[in-house]
């Protein structure tokens, strides 16, 4: 189910009735709606940079394969797709550009020889240690002057709306 919002301006009119200005969860869901979109146009954006940093032919979702085939060790091509909640045609095509570029390998999957686990090889490991280090340090610089306590919160508070998303069948990120 997609939620529709009313365009700018546009409100309801009764005490309680979603996009009544005066109800104060309807104002706060607002904000973190807004909020929320502006968080992920820029983590677009960073993901265009990121990528374009592995290689300048990259897309951003060649980029997040890599980010889950490194954390996750070698992973089967269903797996990896289930991770990512895309069809298997579209990250096929997508390995098989990492592949030409020399980032990921096929291998036999030691408990099924007739399937294949798909892993980083030196090259793609090399690549995203110096890419993922250099996100990580700028992550670090924006975020050094707020209190430990205000990090915490704010993990404690993105996992708990992660997890609403996962009753919805998204799937569930085990890599923490």
């Amino acid at each position: 189910m997609v939620a529709m919002s009313n365009p700018a301006g546009e409100t309801g009119t009764s005490a309680g009735i979603p996009g009544d200005p005066g109800d104060p969860a309807d104002a706060a869901l607002n904000a973190v709606e807004h909020q929320l979109s502006l968080l992920w146009r820029r983590a677009r954006s960073v993901s265009q940079q990121l990528s374009r940093q592995v290689h300048p032919d990259m897309e951003p979702a060649a980029y997040g394969l890599l980010s889950v085939i490194r954390r996750q060790g070698p992973i089967r091509l269903t797996e990896l797709a289930s991770c990512i909640g895309v069809g298997k045609p579209s990250v096929s095509r997508q390995i098989a550009f990492l592949e030409n570029l020399d980032l990921v390998s096929k291998e036999a999957d030691p408990l099924d020889g007739r399937a294949q686990s798909i892993r980083l090889t030196d090259k793609g490991e090399e690549k995203m240690h110096q890419v993922q280090d250099a996100r990580r340090e700028v992550f670090r610089e924006r975020l050094s002057e707020w209190p430990a306590g205000d990090l915490q919160a704010l993990a404690t508070l993105m996992a708990k709306l992660n997890a609403t998303y996962e009753r919805d069948g998204f799937p569930r990120d085990e890599s923490l």
